[in-house]
């Protein structure tokens, strides 16, 4: 069985028949005034570059980040790096002390069930990154996250690829360099994210959302769908649903969202445009 994942898909959702298009210079600026109709923004364009360009991985660490979405793109991109090319990790943190699991406060069952991450590297390290994973968790809600969010907004010029899953768009959105980007996020957290970025174009119904080199998925499990997306358009189609069916998974296309509407989030007015 094969699986087909489309960078039309990536780069663009369905939007209404009355919406305006605007187009967006490269650097991002700020382009257009919302109105009450929806308005289709064209993406930014991806970097024109092939996988073999893309040789450093860096994922952020902060207490309180889920599992899954650290360790669900990284599983992928492991196999990728044992079959295809060579892939260096860097796991980054603001120390080198172990990142736990650990919720910040809640836990009334006084539960010992949270794993820790030893870092590779601390935000001081000077890294020659192409591509950063931010992910998401209960910790993406600490209001003490300067470092962290200091730390993307440094990074983000230098690298290729800048990827959030889940509520990492959040931690992303506080450092500055989602503003003006379409992203999407946790539809479950989906208020409490959008108010940290409130220069973010947020995108409902999506499963992720592609904006020249901001990738951003919505909840955990979309992550996956994120880096086979990742996968197809660097590297090929043929890799990715190798890979795909070796974790068998079965990977959903950036419209297909049933959270949204399971969530009750109101469709947002920026959407990007259809590819032609």
């Amino acid at each position: 069985m094969k699986f087909s994942i489309s960078l039309l898909s990536g780069l663009a959702l369905l939007s209404s028949s009355s919406a305006s298009t605007t187009n967006r210079p490269e650097d991002h600026v700020s382009y257009y005034s919302r109105d009450a109709e929806p308005t289709c923004i064209t993406p930014g364009i991806v970097p024109n570059i092939t996988g073999s360009q893309i040789r450093n991985v860096g994922v952020v660490l902060f207490q309180a980040l889920d599992m899954i979405d650290v360790f669900g793109p990284l599983d992928p991109l492991q196999i990728l790096s044992l079959s295809v090319q060579q892939l260096n990790l860097h796991l980054i943190a603001e120390t080198l002390e172990p990142v736990s699991t650990a919720p910040l406060g809640m836990n009334k069952f006084n539960s010992s069930f949270f794993p820790t991450i030893p870092p590779t590297n601390t935000f001081n390290d000077d890294l020659d990154l192409d591509l950063l994973i931010i992910p998401g968790g209960p910790g993406a809600r600490n209001p003490n996250l300067k470092a962290v969010t200091d730390y993307i907004a440094k990074m983000y010029p230098k690298v290729k690829i800048l990827m959030t899953i889940c509520t990492g768009a959040g931690v992303a959105a506080r450092s500055g360099v989602l503003d003006e980007h379409l992203a999407t996020t946790n539809k479950n957290a989906w208020a409490t994210m959008k108010e940290m970025g409130p220069r973010v174009n947020w995108v409902s119904p999506a499963r992720y959302v592609i904006d020249g080199k901001v990738w951003s998925s919505s909840g955990v499990t979309s992550g996956l769908d994120l880096i086979f997306a990742f996968i197809s358009t660097f590297w090929g189609t043929e890799q990715s649903e190798r890979i795909a069916s070796i974790v068998e998974h079965v990977p959903r296309v950036a419209t297909d969202d049933p959270f949204s509407k399971h969530f009750n989030i109101t469709p947002t007015d920026a959407q990007p445009c259809p590819k032609i």
